[in-house]
C-alpha cells in the first residue's frame, strides 16, 4: 500500500480551509509571482487557533500579502475585535479587496496601505497579538517598534524564523541581506529577558514570543 504524504495526513485530519481561502489560495498560484509566500492551509489553521486560544481585541499583521493569514486570523477572533494589517505594496490592494471584501469577518479587518515603519507609530493601540510576515531585513526593527504596543501577556509570532535552512549555513554571503536579518532577529530574541520564547518547525519556521 502507498504511504500516505505526512503533510497530506496532517491537513486531512484538520480543518478544511474553506471555499473563500481555496479560492485565494488557486488564484495566487495562478496569477501571482510568488504564491509560497502566503501563509497556507495548515499555517493558516494554527493562526486561526492562536486567535481562539488567545481571544486577541487588537492584533496587528505586519505584512499582509495576499490577506490569507489575515483572513485566518480574523475566523478565529471574536465579535467586535480588530486586526491591523499593513501591506507595503499598493499594487495588491485589488486582490486583497477582493477577498477581504467576501469574508464574514471583513468588519474585523483594516488593510493599511504603505510603510509599516510610519504606519504603527500612527495606530494608537494596545496589541494582544503581533503576526510579523514583512521584510526580513527589518524584522529586529519592527520587533522593537511594536514591543512597547504589546501588552504583557501578549504574544508576537514572527514567520519564515529558520528560513529555508540557511540560519544553520556556515557562512552567510554578506549581500544576502535577508538571511543576515533572520540570523540578527533570532540572536535577537533568543536574548531578550523581557519574554519567553520558542521556534516551531512549521513551514519555514514560526517564532512564538510570549511578553513577560
Amino acid at each position: 500500500m502507498e504511504k500516505v504524504d505526512i503533510n497530506d495526513y496532517i491537513l486531512s485530519h484538520s480543518d478544511d480551509e474553506g471555499d473563500l481561502l481555496a479560492a485565494l489560495n488557486r488564484d495566487a498560484n495562478v496569477n501571482l509571482l510568488r504564491p509560497r509566500m502566503l501563509s497556507g492551509h495548515l499555517q493558516g489553521r494554527i493562526l486561526k487557533m492562536f486567535c481562539r486560544m488567545l481571544r486577541p481585541k487588537r492584533a496587528l499583521e505586519i505584512g499582509t500579502y495576499t490577506a490569507y493569514a489575515t483572513l485566518c486570523m480574523a475566523e478565529g477572533m471574536e465579535e467586535g475585535s480588530l486586526i491591523h494589517t499593513i501591506e507595503i505594496n499598493d499594487e495588491m490592494e485589488d486582490f486583497i479587496q477582493k477577498y477581504v471584501s467576501q469574508s464574514p469577518h471583513k468588519d474585523k479587518i483594516k488593510v493599511h496601505y504603505g510603510d509599516a515603519m510610519d504606519i504603527i507609530p500612527q495606530l494608537n493601540e494596545t496589541f494582544d497579538l503581533v503576526f510579523i510576515d514583512a521584510n526580513k531585513r527589518l524584522y529586529s526593527k519592527y520587533y522593537d517598534l511594536v514591543f512597547p504596543m504589546v501588552r504583557p501577556g501578549g504574544l508576537i509570532l514572527a514567520d519564515n524564523t529558520l528560513w529555508d535552512g540557511k540560519v544553520t549555513e556556515e557562512h552567510v554571503p554578506a549581500a544576502d541581506k535577508q538571511t543576515l536579518g533572520i540570523l540578527a532577529f533570532n540572536d535577537k530574541i533568543k536574548a531578550d529577558d523581557r519574554v519567553e520564547k520558542v521556534i516551531l518547525p512549521l513551514r519555514d519556521g514560526l517564532t512564538m514570543i510570549w511578553k513577560k
